[in-house]
């Protein structure tokens, strides 16, 4: 669950007046305060963060997960704050936002994004999903650990779904994994993990 503040602003505002307590984004110039989430949903969350790093260390890839690090839109006044959020540290020059916002732009910095879906979901579907792509991020995560997604997404009956985007051009080709099925990303081919496991968030 989000709460929209009332006044509209740019981005460029935004970022110079978010508070500094909370999580907070800007969709269409509308400052939305993110609800706190549910404990699983932190758990998945901090599971694949953690999956992932170990995938970045292995490799000895130039990436890093920040804490609080936002994604400014193409198109709009929006500002997004994924659940999780990959940066090539050997890009971060070319953002010209980075240094004192911790905001980054181009598609060229994000190998992967994750998004854990809330009751917001539509959000994760729709409008982020769209955004992510126009920017050109490669690869897009969407976890939907509950099954809350609409049938048009993840079939009917709805039940738990793991979707990969992956950009190819200019847009996202979809492959969506559930129960045992071995997740396959294309920035981390040899990710040995099923859906249910990041459902269960390795328990």
């Amino acid at each position: 669950m989000t709460q929209a503040l009332s006044k509209l602003l740019t981005v460029e505002q935004f970022l110079e007046t978010k508070p500094e307590n909370g999580r907070y984004e800007l969709h269409d110039g509308a400052v939305v305060e993110m609800s706190q989430t549910i404990g699983l949903h932190e758990e998945v969350t901090g599971f694949l963060a953690v999956e992932l790093s170990v995938e970045i260390k292995r490799l000895k890839l130039p990436f890093f997960i920040p804490k609080t690090a936002l994604v400014q839109s193409a198109s709009s006044d929006s500002v997004y704050s994924p659940d999780v959020l990959l940066l090539n540290r050997s890009v971060l020059k070319s953002e010209k936002l980075w240094e004192k916002s911790s905001t980054v732009q181009l598609g060229g910095s994000i190998p992967l994004i994750v998004e854990v879906v809330s009751t917001n979901w539509r959000d994760d579907y729709n409008k982020k999903m769209g955004e992510y792509e126009q920017i050109g991020v490669a690869e897009y995560w969407i976890v939907d650990y509950l099954g809350l997604g609409g049938m048009k997404y993840i079939g009917n009956p709805k039940q738990p779904t793991i979707s990969v985007y992956h950009l190819i051009g200019e847009e996202y080709q979809v492959t969506q994994f559930r129960g045992d099925e071995r997740v396959i990303s294309p920035t981390f081919p040899e990710l040995n993990l099923t859906a249910q496991q990041i459902f269960d968030a390795g328990s």
